[in-house]
């Protein structure tokens, strides 16, 4: 199994009439992913490369039965664009776009509060599944197929560590890039629940990074909810005092939301934290194999 996307994800792309959307679209279907439609208000009825376009969701869902969206239109229209795949019965919504402003996506996430869905990103890498399914722009070719969940903040880290555990002989049951914004669809807690109840998942790794509670707040549910090993990695120890680094969701505020509070808080509740990433994958490597 995997989690959020595998091989019975039917894949609508928003967007996927321009440069970017159809460029990772063709990606995700070439790795294997069912791409089976696109939306383009004021497109419908044209084609890219045999992908059927429509005008709106509601249609690609009720002619192809997609029911999980990658959206790739311009940040000032991605938040209707995520009312209108919520409001279609889509599944999984996961929102490749950066720049969606925080006031927009706290309006949507108590929206998301209202539908039996799910929603990835923004400002995220997507979600693949190896072997199963490929849903944005992650580099499916250094990753395989495993036993190791990964959820992250950042997307090249993602790929990093990834890329870490496939040299070392591991592989991955779902890489979830959940985005690095102040406001996300869904959290490190979710995700993490989704791999506990995942039995592909053996391990798990969670890579965070400075700014806001989340690594905390996973903390505390690790402690109290997870029977699977987790091991943690925090970006940002080398951070200088004062500066603005990465993700809009990476600002610290007085002595909470730095990387050593955030190792500490985890380390507080059993979870291993490797101090670089390849030394996170090789506490996962030493936890496989014991």
């Amino acid at each position: 199994m995997a989690i959020l996307v595998d091989t019975d994800t039917r894949l609508v792309v928003q967007g996927l009439t321009g440069s970017e959307g159809k460029f990772h679209g063709l990606r995700n279907r070439a790795y294997g992913t069912q791409l089976v439609a696109g939306v383009t208000p004021g497109k419908g009825g044209q084609d890219v490369e045999g992908v059927p376009v429509f005008d709106t969701v509601v249609a690609a869902v009720t002619e192809t039965g997609a029911n999980t969206s990658m959206i790739f239109v311009p940040a000032p229209f991605a938040a209707d664009a995520i009312y209108e795949a919520l409001d279609a019965g889509i599944a999984i919504v996961i929102c490749i776009t950066e720049g969606v402003p925080a006031h927009e996506m706290l309006r949507i996430h108590a929206y998301l509060r209202t539908r039996d869905a799910t929603m990835i990103g923004p400002n995220c890498p997507g979600v693949l599944s190896p072997e199963k399914a490929n849903v944005g722009i992650i580099p499916a070719e250094i990753f395989r197929e495993g036993s190791v969940g990964l959820v992250s903040r950042s997307g090249t880290l993602t790929y990093q560590i990834g890329h870490e555990l496939t040299q070392l002989g591991l592989g991955n049951s779902t890489i979830v890039g959940i985005g690095g914004d102040p406001v996300v669809g869904a959290s490190f807690v979710e995700v993490l629940a989704r791999f506990e109840a995942d039995p592909q998942t053996e391990h798990v790794v969670m890579v965070g990074e400075i700014g806001g509670d989340e690594e905390e707040k996973a903390a505390s549910f690790i402690e109290s909810e997870m029977s699977k090993p987790v091991v943690a990695y925090i970006a940002g120890f080398t951070a200088p005092p004062g500066k603005t680094m990465g993700h809009a969701g990476a600002i610290i505020s007085g002595s909470a939301g730095t990387a050593q509070a955030k190792k500490d808080a985890l380390e507080e509740r059993g979870v291993r934290v490797g101090t670089t990433p390849t030394e996170a994958a090789e506490l996962v490597a030493a936890l496989a194999r014991a």
